[in-house]
């Protein structure tokens, strides 16, 4: 008999809602305490600055205003799991785009205000069916708020790292559906049963190509905290690293995820 086709996961489209809108809160409030000197320091994203990360969650928050702004797509043209791998090829678009609007906003206050401003009305307009399109595809307005928790948490960690500190809180709702939508794309990416990724307490799930399980323990099982898994699934932290450092748990032949990762460029 076949194996049952999983069922893709579902997310409150009003807990997202208040979840970006809350870390969005949280990075803005921080962005707000620092110095010219922090600002000016440097990131672990290439040549970006502070300053330059911070003027770009602005510019992954904006983008649903400026989306609900333009006219509806006809059509949906990509499946939220599909987001993650399509980053990569936009990198560079979007490092150039993040320091012409950091240099163009030396007032980051002002520059969050407007930002936030603008999202709160276009959320209160639209429905949650409504698509939108992006660089990558069209999606309901509901499905790109989840990739936005993605760009919230992701960003609001490389910011901690930034600064030391700095210390921005995680909402748990964005932390839970950004770990959520990650740990499915690596589901997506390499279908199967053989191994158990566990990602307490939002995320567990079945991967790999290889024997399958009915019950008890699977042949191959990894564990890791949602940050350690958010870091490997976007490249901040490599496997062997992970492993080194005892931040990862990997049992069993096919426990090595290290040439599916990471998951986003």
């Amino acid at each position: 008999m076949p194996p049952a086709k999983k069922r893709t996961r579902s997310y409150d489209p009003a807990r997202i809602r208040t979840a970006v809108l809350t870390q969005f809160g949280h990075v803005r409030q921080a962005v707000g305490t620092l110095t010219p000197e922090q600002l000016a320091a440097p990131t672990r994203l290439g040549d970006w600055t502070v300053r330059d990360l911070a003027a770009h969650v602005t510019m992954a928050v904006g983008a649903i205003s400026r989306a609900l702004e333009a006219e509806e797509p006809p059509r949906r043209t990509l499946a939220l799991l599909d987001w993650p791998a399509t980053t990569a090829g936009r990198a560079e678009d979007i490092s150039d785009g993040t320091q012409e609007l950091a240099a163009a906003h030396p007032d980051l206050d002002a520059l969050y205000t407007r930002t936030g401003e603008r999202f709160t009305e276009s959320l209160d307009r639209a429905p949650d069916d409504r698509l939108i399109g992006s660089r990558t595809g069209a999606m309901t307005l509901a499905d790109y708020l989840v990739t936005r928790t993605v760009e919230l948490v992701v960003h609001t960690d490389d910011l901690n790292a930034a600064v030391p500190g700095l210390d921005i809180p995680h909402d748990r709702q964005a932390l839970a559906a950004c770990t959520r939508l990650l740990a499915d794309a690596l589901a997506a990416k390499a279908p199967g049963g053989s191994t158990e990724v566990r990602v307490p307490p939002f995320a567990v799930v079945q991967c790999v190509e290889g024997p399958r399980h009915t019950r008890g323990t699977p042949p191959s099982v990894v564990e890791t905290d949602p940050l350690t898994w958010i870091r490997l699934a976007t490249g901040r932290l490599t496997w062997k690293d992970a492993v080194e450092e005892a931040k990862v748990s990997a049992s069993g032949e096919r426990a090595d995820l290290a040439g599916l990762l990471p998951l986003m460029g």
